[in-house]
């Protein structure tokens, strides 16, 4: 142990020595005779002009983020900031109140010891030569001063019973204004002087007592409770005259709320208009009666916390009686018109300088998210339960002037009835909805705005997914799909019911939810700051919305995927599994004795008689939005193109046999490809992805043909021909009559070539 100590009291003594070393050697360099102070201070502070820059907008910087961060700290410790205020202003009460009574006992004290030396000396005294002249003293008339002096205590007690404030307050003043000058001119006895004083504390404290007990009486009320709260101030009680201020005026209300009782039968809104006409009304009238105290800080600090206790207290009732049950049971709209209420009485109090509506919506957003989440579930179940039993028949809104089927056409050029053509499932889903969206002040205000979106477009997805459902064949990838709502779905047998499933799904993304969620938007909300606000809150919502509609025609984009995978399945397989397309159809033509007439495989003619059945379907479902219609013949179409330009199988059969492509193979490949690309030209749903894959399969395909050592371009017709054919197919596939077609048309002739004439362009 004792080894342990040497150690540890030894190094603290190495490390001076070692310090000490360094400075001595360090100031070395002023004990030299050729010391240059100009020099060494030039070495030093060798900076140059940007250096020094550098350095200033270095210090600028860290002066700033010093103030940042004073700031942040006074804010995040505010409250305990304005408690400590408070507790000094209260020690500053009490200080103040210790040294007067300290300053009234050691007068006391020193009149006592003059008294007791006076007295000791007296005798001698008496018995000098001066004896005579000390009788003559004390035998005097007493001055006016000392007449008042003695008097003043009774007066004070008359004025006090009397409860003459006023007078008091003007005589307590004199009274200290004559201890004072006693003070400077001795013309008081010590003794005198004590008395003086002890009477005037006292009496100051006897009147500080009856003015608070004044205070605090119910009866007590304006003007007569304003004089007394000032005549404390001027006491030099202000402390306790603040607090028996508000005391005052929370005593007032919380007796005027004995006649405000809440039942289970009561209306919300009205119960939450009368508190808070009650509370904030207190707290308004406290507000104003604090004139008396004028701007200090740490009486406005106290005004603060006991303001945001009451609304605390308030909002903890508005909950227990009006929110609780709204909320619970999904209704949004009562229980934002109790949020409101409340607010519209809060904010008035923000031209008095109390900005207590942030406390109110922090204590109100829990009962408001659970408002908004039950009916957002209420609207999901009640979709999905009205899905369960949708004949996926496209009707007008219940209740319009629309007649079921076709509008009249002096309503042909208004968009709004066919863009309100629905299923029942979607109606109840839109309807829903626009209620939903009736008040969404609160909402905004407690910055609600964007979880609300994100709970709409929760349960729009969950609606997608029970139309995903009703299509045939998604029944078996109903476990993909989460969500808890009721998977139980009536499937949409036929063409329109499934392009009414589209239907669906596409107005309510493109346009009904957008339209109803603009009222999210403060522009369409009620407002009433100035336009500078409007417009800055108006470009930070809308980047918002617009990405909450990206993401609904994200929605329909799966709808619409899975539309056109099944109806592509439906097109490339049998129901054995077996393919319609396939390597054979081409490779299999070359080497049979038989005349080909010239027309498109019989896959393709599906795949169009299908587009023309759907285009036909969506015209009618898609009137104002043929755009979508376009856009989803244009996907279908990309769908089998895509399956075959991705068919492996099929290539390698092309590529690496049984046997290779031949001519008329290639010929027919093209054919086909070149007939799919006319119909969806003229169909205007040529896209610039389709027209990529076609060029790729055409490559592939004359690829795979040049491999056997032949050249395509030299077995291939001109375009015209098969565009001519082409032609041809697709006015006989539309159902035109022969007579409708030209008969002189080259492909009359050329459709008729035999095998023979074909080959006859020529090979390697």
């Amino acid at each position: 142990m004792a080894t342990a100590k040497t150690g540890r009291s030894t190094r603290p003594t190495t490390a001076a020595k070692e310090n000490g070393t360094k400075i001595e050697e360090g100031l070395n360099v002023f004990k030299s005779d050729r010391f240059d102070a100009d020099a060494f201070v030039q070495s030093k502070c060798s900076l140059n002009d940007k250096e020094i820059r550098q350095l200033c907008s270095y210090l600028l910087d860290l002066k700033r983020a010093s103030a940042e961060e004073m700031r942040k700290s006074v804010y995040a410790n505010y409250s305990a900031f304005i408690r400590t205020s408070k507790e000094i202003s209260d020690l500053e009460g009490e200080l103040s109140s210790i040294r007067n009574l300290l300053s009234t006992q050691a007068t006391l004290i020193h009149g006592l010891a003059e008294g007791v030396r006076i007295d000791s000396l007296s005798p001698k005294v008496s018995e000098g030569p001066n004896a005579n002249s000390l009788l003559n003293i004390e035998d005097r008339e007493p001055s006016d001063l000392e007449k008042w002096s003695a008097e003043f205590p009774d007066h004070l007690d008359v004025l006090l019973a009397e409860k003459r404030v006023d007078e008091a307050l003007a005589a307590l003043d004199e009274g200290e204004q004559a201890v004072a000058e006693a003070k400077e001119t001795n013309s008081l006895s010590p003794a005198a002087l004590t008395y003086l004083q002890t009477a005037i504390v006292e009496r100051k404290q006897k009147l500080s007592d009856q003015l608070a007990e004044a205070a605090c009486q119910p009866s007590t009320r304006g003007a007569e409770l304003r004089a007394a709260i000032l005549a404390l101030k001027k006491l030099g009680d202000g402390p306790r005259a603040h607090s028996l201020l508000l005391n005052a005026h929370f005593q007032r209300y919380q007796y005027n709320m004995l006649s405000l009782r809440p039942s289970s039968t009561s209306y919300g809104g009205a119960y939450t208009a009368a508190l808070s006409q009650l509370v904030f009304s207190a707290i308004a009238q406290a507000s104003a009666s604090l004139r008396i105290f004028g701007k200090e800080p740490a009486y406005t600090s106290e005004l603060v916390i006991w303001a945001t206790k009451q609304t605390e207290a308030f909002a903890l009732l508005v909950k227990r009686h009006a929110l609780a049950s709204s909320a619970a049971a999904g209704g949004l709209r009562a229980a934002a018109e109790c949020v409101q209420i409340a607010l519209g009485h809060c904010s008035l109090l923000e031209a008095r300088g109390l900005a207590l509506c942030p406390v109110l919506l922090k204590l109100f957003r829990p009962s408001v998210e659970q408002a908004l989440n039950a009916n957002l579930k209420r609207i999901e179940e009640s979709t999905a339960a009205l899905a369960a039993a949708d004949d996926w028949v496209l009707t007008y809104p219940p209740g319009s002037n629309c007649q079921s089927g076709w509008p009249s056409s002096a309503s042909l050029g208004n968009t709004t009835a066919f863009q309100h053509k629905l299923t029942s499932s979607a109606h109840r889903f839109n309807s829903m909805v626009q209620d939903f969206f009736e008040d969404v002040g609160p909402l905004l205000s407690m910055q609600l705005g964007g979880q609300t979106l994100e709970g709409l477009f929760q349960v729009f997805d969950s609606y997608v997914n029970m139309l995903i459902r009703a299509l045939p064949g998604s029944m078996d990838e109903e476990a993909d799909f989460g969500g808890t709502g009721n998977k139980i779905v009536r499937i949409a047998e036929t063409e329109g019911q499934q392009i009414a499933l589209l239907a669906n799904a596409s107005l309510l993304a493109d346009e009904l939810l957008p339209r109803a969620a603009m009222k999210l938007s403060p522009s369409q909300a009620s407002y009433k700051d100035d336009h500078r606000r409007r417009t800055s809150d108006r470009q930070n919502r809308h980047p918002e919305q617009r990405e909450w509609k990206r993401r609904l025609v994200g929605s329909v984009e799966r709808l619409k995927n899975t539309f056109c995978q099944q109806h592509a399945l439906d097109l490339i397989f049998t129901e054995e599994g077996d393919s319609h397309l396939t390597a054979e159809m081409y490779i299999n033509m070359d080497g049979t004795a038989e005349e080909v007439e010239w027309f498109p495989s019989p896959i393709f003619q599906e795949l169009f008689a299908k587009l023309n059945s759907i285009a036909s379907l969506a015209a009618d479902m898609f009137v104002g939005r043929e755009r979508f219609a376009t856009l989803l013949l244009m996907r279908l179409t990309e769908t089998v193109i895509i399956w075959l330009s991705e068919d492996q199988s099929f290539w390698d059969d092309i590529e690496e046999g049984p046997r290779p492509l031949g001519p008329l193979g290639l010929q027919q490949l093209y054919l086909d490809i070149k007939f799919v690309i006319c119909f969806a030209s003229q169909g205007r749903y040529l896209s610039r992805n389709l027209h990529r894959v076609v060029n790729d399969i055409i490559a592939k395909a004359m690829a795979a043909f040049a491999a056997t050592g032949m050249d395509p371009y030299g077995v291939l017709p001109d375009d015209e021909w098969f565009n001519e054919i082409c032609q041809d197919a697709i006015e006989r596939l539309s159902g035109k009559s022969k007579a409708d077609r030209d008969l002189n048309s080259p492909t009359a002739s050329v459709s008729a070539q035999s095998i023979s004439s074909v080959r006859s362009h020529g090979s390697y």
